[in-house]
C-alpha cells in the first residue's frame, strides 16, 4: 500500500505519542517520507470527509485524537546544514537535538528549547521560547522559509514579507501542515550554563524566590534563566539527594565566558547552601543537560500565564499552593522573558505578548483522577498571578484541548481567525491554537 494512502489503526505506542495523558483513536494514519505524501493525505482527508491532525513528537498535544485522520510526519526527519548561510533545512519530523547535533560541528546552534526531543516544526508554530532567547529572540525570528500544505492539498513556499508567513509563526496550529522550514543558525559553540539547586527544607523558598528575581532583573541580555520548583517523588529510580524534596533550581544559559560566568552567578551562590550545582562550561551539545527534562512519555496538564511585572508575595503564594502541602506533583517554573524577546520581530507574527517580563509554566503530572484535580489548583495559580497576567503562552498550553482564550490579543485573534476562515474555510484542520 502506497505510503500518501492511509492505513487503518488501532491506538498503540507508535501514535501515542510524548503525552500519554489523552488517547489517540484516528480512523486512519499515513506516515508520509516527503511533501508529495503529505499533500496527497490531505486531499485523501478532503475527499473522504476526515478531519486531519498533525504530530511529529506529541509533547504539545492539546487533548485526544477521536476519529479523522493523523498525519505522523515522524519519518520526515531530514536536517541539511549550510555553514555559508549558517542556515539549516529542517524536516517536518526533525527534533531539536538532531539538528543541534548537525549544526555544532560548524560553530552554529539553532535557537531550541529545553529538551532534545521536541519536534521542531510544532515548536516554532508556538514561537519558539528557547534557552537563549533573550540574547537572540523568539525562534520563530530566526525563521527564513517554509512550505505549507493547505486544506485543498496544494502546498504554499511562504518566506519573510509573504502575507501569510507571519500567521504561521506562532498561530500556526490549524492553518495547514508545514512540510519543512529554513531556519537561520547563531555562531554559538559552547556556553557558560547550567544550574543551582536548593533544598526547599533547608533555604527558605521565598529567599530562593526573592534572590533569584532580585538577581535576574540585573543580568545583561546575554544570560537567559529561569527558576523551577517541584516536589519530586520518592520514587527508587531518582538519586537519593532528590527522594522527596521540594528543589528549587535556578537554570542558567549564558553566551559569554566562564570568567565573566562566574562572577555573574555569584550572588546565586549567597542565595544559601547548595542541593547542587553544574554551573560550568560546556559545549552547545550538551545544552539540554541544563534543564535535564524527562526524556520518557508521561501524562500531563499544563498552562503558561505572561506576566508584565512581578508579585513576589503572589509567586511566594504559588510556591505554597503547588509546593509539598499541594497534595499532588506540580512542576512550576518562572521564566525570566525580556531582552531580545521584547524586540519588534523582523516579521510581524503572533508569538506570545512581547511586552511580557516574566512567564510563570505550570506543568501538572496527571494520574488516575485525570484533569480535573489539578485545573482546579491551577485556577488558584491562576488567580494569585491575575493582577499582573497579561496573557497565556500558546506554546505552553499542554493538554487544554485547543482553548484558545488569552492567547493572543483581540488584534491578532480577529486576524487569525480571518486567516482560518480563508485557508480552510471547512475547517479540515481544526482551530487555531491546536497541535
Amino acid at each position: 500500500m502506497s505510503e500518501a494512502q492511509p492505513t487503518a489503526t488501532a491506538a498503540d505506542e507508535r501514535i501515542t505519542g510524548f503525552q500519554t495523558a489523552f488517547p489517540v483513536r484516528p480512523d486512519r494514519v499515513v506516515e508520509p517520507t516527503g511533501p508529495d505524501a503529505v499533500r496527497a493525505a490531505v486531499r485523501y482527508a478532503a475527499e473522504h470527509g476526515l478531519t486531519v491532525s498533525v504530530q511529529s513528537t506529541g509533547h504539545g498535544r492539546g487533548g485526544p485524537v477521536e476519529g479523522g485522520l493523523l498525519i505522523d510526519t515522524r519519518r520526515m526527519d531530514e536536517v541539511v546544514v549550510d555553514p555559508v548561510t549558517r542556515t539549516a533545512r529542517v524536516a517536518a519530523g526533525a527534533r531539536w537535538g538532531q539538528v543541534v547535533e548537525a549544526a555544532a560541528p560548524h560553530g552554529l546552534a539553532p535557537l531550541n528549547g529545553s529538551s532534545p526531543g521536541v519536534g521542531v516544526v510544532g515548536y516554532l508554530l508556538g514561537g519558539g521560547l528557547g534557552i537563549l532567547g533573550r540574547t537572540y529572540g523568539w525562534a520563530a525570528g530566526q525563521v527564513r522559509g517554509l512550505e505549507l500544505v493547505t486544506a485543498d492539498g496544494g502546498a504554499l513556499r511562504l518566506a519573510p514579507g509573504d502575507e501569510l508567513f507571519g500567521a504561521v509563526l506562532g498561530g500556526g496550529h490549524g492553518l495547514g501542515v508545514v512540510t519543512f522550514v529554513e531556519i537561520g543558525l547563531v555562531p554559538v559553540g559552547r556556553l557558560y550554563g547550567g544550574s543551582v539547586a536548593f533544598d526547599g527544607a533547608v533555604v527558605d523558598p521565598a529567599e530562593v524566590l526573592r534572590g533569584y528575581t532580585a538577581w535576574a532583573r540585573e543580568l545583561p541580555e546575554t544570560l537567559t534563566s529561569s527558576l523551577a520548583a517541584l516536589v519530586y517523588p520518592d520514587a527508587p529510580a531518582l538519586p537519593p539527594h532528590l527522594r522527596g524534596r521540594y528543589v528549587l533550581s535556578v537554570r542558567v544559559a549564558f553566551t559569554g565566558g566562564a570568567a565573566e560566568g562566574e562572577r555573574l552567578v555569584a550572588p546565586l551562590r549567597a542565595i544559601g547552601p547548595a542541593l547542587t550545582d553544574s554551573l560550568r562550561e560546556l559545549p552547545y551539545t550538551e545544552s539540554h543537560t541544563i534543564h535535564a527534562d524527562p526524556d520518557f512519555p508521561h501524562a500531563y496538564w499544563g498552562d503558561g500565564i505572561l506576566l508584565d511585572d512581578l508579585d513576589e508575595d503572589a509567586l511566594a503564594r504559588v510556591l505554597r499552593l503547588t509546593g509539598p502541602g499541594a497534595g499532588r506533583m506540580a512542576v512550576v517554573q518562572l521564566n525570566h522573558l525580556g531582552g531580545a524577546l521584547t524586540a519588534e520581530a523582523p516579521v510581524p507574527n503572533p508569538a506570545a505578548y512581547r511586552q511580557a517580563g516574566w512567564l510563570v509554566r505550570a506543568l501538572y503530572p496527571l494520574d488516575e483522577e485525570g484533569v480535573a484535580p489539578v485545573g482546579a489548583l491551577h485556577t488558584r495559580v491562576a488567580e494569585a498571578l491575575a493582577p499582573h497576567a497579561i496573557g497565556r503562552a500558546a506554546a505552553f498550553a499542554f493538554g487544554d484541548g485547543g482553548r484558545t482564550e488569552g492567547l493572543y490579543d483581540a488584534g491578532t485573534a480577529k486576524r487569525l481567525a480571518a486567516v482560518k476562515g480563508e485557508l480552510d474555510p471547512a475547517n479540515l484542520f481544526g482551530g487555531f491554537g491546536k497541535r
